[in-house]
């Protein structure tokens, strides 16, 4: 059965039914949009600093909670299959007892946090949609500074140093770009 509504609660659906079949292609193209923008790599140790995060912003809002979190699973799936998709086309399940596993570990939390306010029409405006970005950014610090407290042994002070205060600014960025694209596809999209 397909549905389509003149007031989809995500904008994925301003462009496809709810069917299966594209519910399985936006769940491919969310993963891939997510592998796409991991290539975008500035390096920095412990972790480098990518485009993922837009990524996972980005297929929360658009695709809603489910298919969000799915893309994201998806992806990591991907990635842990040894499919190139990580920082620099890395792969492998070595990802996830390192000290990215915290940060890969929010992107479907994260991508379920932005599509649920998304489907509740918080992506609309840009003032609405920085809130639900900035949430989801913030999600994902908070997860890959757990994961740096247990891979790394670091405590809080340690971890935030060195995990989340080289990001601020770029993920400042990123949720603001975010904000800016979203809204602004509802916008150009709007057939009334």
């Amino acid at each position: 059965m397909t549905t389509r509504t003149a007031n989809p609660p995500v904008l994925a659906y301003r462009f496809a039914d709810r069917s299966v079949a594209w519910t399985v292609a936006l769940t491919v193209v969310g993963a891939l949009f997510t592998a796409i923008f991991a290539q975008f790599v500035v390096p920095m140790w412990p972790v480098p600093i990518t485009g993922q995060t837009f990524a996972v912003l980005v297929a929360g809002a658009a695709l809603g909670a489910r298919i969000g979190i799915a893309s994201q699973v998806l992806y990591l799936i991907m990635g842990a299959l040894s499919a190139p998709v990580f920082a620099d086309g890395a792969a492998g399940v070595e990802h996830f007892v390192g000290p990215t596993v915290g940060y890969l570990v929010g992107f479907p939390i994260a991508a379920g946090l932005v599509g649920w306010l998304a489907e509740k029409r918080m992506d609309r405006t840009v003032t609405s949609a920085v809130i639900i970005f900035v949430l989801g950014t913030i999600l994902i610090y908070a997860t890959g500074l757990a994961g740096l407290m247990a891979v790394l042994d670091y405590g809080v002070a340690e971890a935030f140093a060195v995990g989340v205060v080289p990001f601020l600014i770029g993920g400042a960025i990123k949720a603001a770009l975010a904000a800016v694209v979203i809204p602004t596809a509802w916008k150009l999209t709007d057939t009334r």
